[in-house]
């Protein structure tokens, strides 16, 4: 009886798993991308990517902040998920190589403790990595049946059957 509780195998659950992944990481995104633009432009960020060197650092800024807020938004909604996915790749890689990676993997580093509790240093690209390997997996399975794209299929294969129905009715 317990295993036919906890069995997955006469279950349809990998349904579900897309939305989860698109769920964290469409969130995850629009946080992030928020939070460049909450002071009305992404200035501070822009000040980031001027001391790295990233060329043209204005334009730069805004575009990364609206990948992260429209892509985050369209991932969220799981809508034309693999053509959202490359430019958020993209973002994260250029993160990874330019920021995190002087950083080690971790993204969790705690480099002291003060009497209000720990003190965390710079995240590593364990993150960067993990965004990555979700797109990929949304890349490969698809948004899954709780997405726009889905519904897109839905609508797309409902007219085209009734188009192939009416073709045959009026052979």
């Amino acid at each position: 009886m317990i295993t036919q509780i906890f069995s997955i195998s006469k279950k349809h659950y990998g349904q579900w798993a897309p939305l989860f992944l698109r769920l964290i990481i469409g969130f995850g995104f629009l946080a992030h991308g928020w939070a460049k633009l909450s002071k009305g432009s992404p200035a501070g960020f822009e000040k980031l990517l001027t001391q790295l060197g990233v060329p043209f650092p204005h334009i730069t800024s805004w575009i990364a902040s609206l990948v992260e807020i429209i892509g985050g938004m369209l991932v969220l909604i799981g809508f034309s998920i693999s053509i959202t996915a490359v430019p958020l790749i993209c973002t994260m890689l250029v993160a990874m190589f330019s920021i995190h990676i002087n950083y080690g993997f971790s993204s969790v580093r705690t480099i002291g403790l003060t009497p209000q509790g720990p003190l965390f240093g710079p995240p590593g690209y364990e993150i960067n990595l993990l965004y990555i390997a979700g797109l990929i997996s949304l890349i490969l399975t698809g948004a899954g049946v709780y997405s726009i794209d889905s519904m897109l299929v839905t609508k797309r294969n409902a007219a085209n059957g009734s188009k192939t129905q009416k073709s045959a009715s009026d052979s």
